[in-house]
């Protein structure tokens, strides 16, 4: 089973710019989407074979995920169930026969960390929401976690500490999510793979010069690590700020 993750920035300004030639091109079983940025109304899926599934923010413009399916899910969940988190569209849950595949766009710190607080308690309330999970089934995670997890993760780790996305409260709450049974499906294939960046600046020239960050994931349930195929960055992929991510997992 082949999954494709991506912060597209804006699903109809990514659509211009060939989002549906390149998730052809990737042949998924499933494709999530972070920060479509649009309300259902505006939303007309060309994804011919897929069925698409929209958790929009109350907020025009901002955030929201989406999850395209080739094979219909058993159930579909939007949010996590606690409601000061539910309202910007951020979590996807699929169930299927074998996993749950989560698609989630966590909430950015912001300049001046602002909004580090916040943060900290979504990822205590997600990180118990995956968990809760995994005792059912084993999850696979996807999306832009905003988050570089180690300085391997990101070009230029030393002027970037404490800034949003590489905090050290950032981080841990990272370590801690993969100490709590879940595995970084990328750094399992490749520890050591310097470079690997799924998200650059639009100022400086950053994609040009691969000064970029490791912000998009897919984690899954330390059993499911056996099944792991393959784990890729896409970079060659334009027409967002981010690239995709892709992973191949056995289903048997």
């Amino acid at each position: 089973m082949k999954l494709v993750s991506w912060n597209v920035n804006g699903l109809r300004a990514c659509a211009e710019k060939g989002f549906y030639e390149s998730m052809a091109s990737l042949g998924a079983d499933a494709i999530c989407l972070q920060e479509i940025k649009l309300k259902p109304e505006q939303f007309t899926n060309k994804m011919d074979g897929y069925e698409a599934y929209l958790n929009s923010a109350e907020k025009p413009g901002y955030s929201g995920t989406a999850v395209f399916c080739k094979v219909k899910p058993l159930s579909v969940k939007y949010g996590i169930g606690i409601g000061e988190h539910d309202h910007e569209g951020r979590v996807i849950t699929c169930e299927y026969p074998g996993f749950f595949l989560v698609c989630c766009y966590t909430p950015n710190s912001q300049d001046g960390l602002k909004r580090l607080d916040y943060r900290m308690k979504w990822e205590d309330d997600f990180r118990a929401y995956l968990t809760e999970l995994d005792k059912t089934k084993p999850v696979i995670l996807c999306g832009d976690l905003n988050v570089a997890h180690n300085e391997i993760d990101l070009k230029n780790p030393d002027t970037n500490h404490m800034n949003a996305g590489f905090t050290d409260q950032e981080r841990e709450k990272m370590t801690l999510l993969l100490q709590s049974g879940f595995t970084d499906s990328f750094r399992s294939l490749y520890p050591d793979k310097t470079g690997a960046y799924s998200w650059w600046s639009y100022r400086m020239r950053a994609r040009e010069r691969n000064a970029g960050w490791r912000i998009d994931y897919f984690i899954v349930s330390d059993r499911l690590r056996p099944k792991i195929k393959d784990a890729k960055i896409h970079s060659d992929i334009y027409g967002s700020d981010h690239c995709p991510v892709s992973l191949e997992i056995d289903e048997n």
